[in-house]
């Protein structure tokens, strides 16, 4: 995706790619499968200028309502692939199907300078967030802001607010009272081995076509 920034005249490019489908079990009896979204961009809409996160199908589908209810249906907003009551994890090419159409939704989505300026978008493509944490982010009701949670994203995955604040380091309230939990000295460690952590987990989930790209805006 390419187009011409007002300014400067550079090409303002906006890659994605909806890759890596995995299964994941909740227990013995009931799975589903998700997908890594990797985004490399050097558009001024997004801070974080590459980033790599997971979503499953229903997640898209909850974007695409909360994007056309936040666009008070100025626009029309693309389709996202049909769901389909035969749908397999084991079938390949249902699985493949189901990811080229994820990934062109997302394409026409960011040729939108509308969409682009929604926190939702933002938090879907770049956090880890669930949707109830995303909508709380969204509405003000939690105590970190879309942008914090979005630059938290890559530290590791977080799963609560409690998560969240200790990646970026917010002091919170804790039922822990080990010395180590209220030492800062401690949490800074814990902050850098996360990264590192972070860092070797993403090496080993191999390469990602942004990789091939260069880009002089920022990193992971």
């Amino acid at each position: 995706i390419r187009e011409e920034t007002e300014n400067t005249g550079n090409p303002q490019v906006i890659s994605v790619w909806v890759r890596d489908p995995r299964i994941q079990k909740n227990d013995f009896w009931h799975a589903y499968m998700d997908y890594e979204i990797c985004l490399h961009t050097n558009s001024v809409f997004f801070t974080k200028k590459t980033s790599r996160v997971r979503r499953r199908f229903s997640e898209f589908v909850w974007l695409r309502q909360k994007l056309q209810e936040n666009s008070l249906l100025l626009l029309q907003l693309p389709q996202l692939p049909p769901k389909n009551p035969f749908f397999s994890l084991n079938n390949a090419q249902q699985v493949a199907d189901r990811m080229k159409g994820l990934q062109k939704f997302l394409e026409k989505i960011l040729q939108s300078n509308l969409m682009l300026s929604d926190s939702c978008l933002h938090l879907f493509l770049q956090s880890q967030l669930s949707i109830s944490k995303m909508e709380a982010c969204v509405a003000g009701k939690t105590s970190f802001t879309v942008a914090q949670a979005v630059q938290s994203c890559g530290l590791r995955r977080f799963h609560s607010e409690e998560d969240l604040q200790r990646d970026l380091g917010v002091s919170c309230d804790s039922d822990s009272d080990s010395s180590e939990s209220r030492d800062p000295r401690h949490k800074t460690k814990e902050l850098t081995l996360n990264q590192s952590r972070s860092a070797a987990t993403l090496d080993l989930r191999g390469t990602c076509p942004e990789e091939m790209l260069s880009c002089s805006n920022g990193s992971v």
